[in-house]
């Protein structure tokens, strides 16, 4: 017999509360609370690449070593979050290793989003690339903070024999201290998950259970929301939503804590 419920959350924005920054490398200029995601899907052949290392090794590199040198050297493992068209690790290794960015411009990102982001719980770093340019046009870093009622948003389901999971396309470093602080067990984590990952999570889930719920905030939920009994889409990160992924969503709510609501009424 198939249990009864499981909600599969996304991670940034709906989870945590994000601050956002990013470097250009044409202009050296840092960006604040740019959208990568946005950013990816306006192009084919783009992808966010997220960095699997802890930031105080990344930033214990020297500033003038090269982004593939890194890479190289640490054994460090690529990611990546989301992207547009034909696009793989593969691909995003050959466009890094013949580009120009240096430790200097991730240590500069990370920096930003500690400082501007006091009592940080969760920080990350990676850059977006740019497979038919053969560019990286982003370094990027990315920092937050439970929400208030995260915590108690997933207490409160699992008080109510509901399976809770994770969704994301962040590394695994960061999602499992999320994890362990919101009592969602390792085995139901699934880091580095795209938007077509996310679709197939659901729809596995879909075959365990009488009614997968999809909780996000960005464009590459999109299709986990449509795959998944109910697609519920949280507002809370404050940012501005695309209109399609508005019209995706069953349910759109500006609180975690009112998935709960929507769990009770089914």
């Amino acid at each position: 017999m198939s249990k009864r419920i499981a909600v599969v959350f996304d991670s940034a924005g709906t989870l945590l509360h994000m601050y956002r920054v990013a470097k250009d490398a044409r202009t050296g200029n840092i960006l604040e609370n740019i959208e990568s995601t946005a950013i990816v899907a306006q192009k084919n052949g783009c992808g966010l690449v997220v960095l699997n290392a802890e930031s105080d090794i990344i930033l214990r590199s020297r500033k003038d070593m090269s982004l593939f040198e890194f890479i190289r050297e640490y054994g460090v493992s690529i990611g990546i979050s989301c992207s547009k068209g034909e696009f793989t690790q593969e691909i995003a290794c050959e466009v890094i290793r013949g580009t120009a960015p240096r430790m200097g411009d991730v240590h500069d990102v990370l920096e930003m989003v500690t400082v501007r982001c006091p009592n940080i719980f969760y920080l990350a770093a990676g850059l977006i690339v740019d497979s038919e340019a053969r560019s990286v046009p982003y370094v990027l870093s990315t920092g937050g903070n439970v929400f208030s009622t995260t915590l108690q948003t997933v207490q409160t389901l699992h008080a109510m024999k509901v399976d809770t999971y994770i969704a994301s396309g962040d590394s695994l470093f960061a999602l499992m201290q999320l994890a362990d602080f919101i009592n969602i067990p390792q085995e139901r984590v699934f880091a580095f998950s795209n938007t077509l990952m996310k679709e197939k999570i659901v729809l596995e889930l879909k075959r365990k259970y009488e009614k997968v719920i999809m909780v996000g905030d960005g464009i590459n939920d999109i299709l986990a929301f449509r795959a998944a009994d109910l697609g519920i889409m949280t507002t809370q990160q404050g940012d501005k939503r695309p209109e399609e992924l508005r019209k995706s969503a069953d349910v759109i709510i500006d609180n975690i804590i009112k998935v709960v609501d929507v769990v009770k009424a089914l």
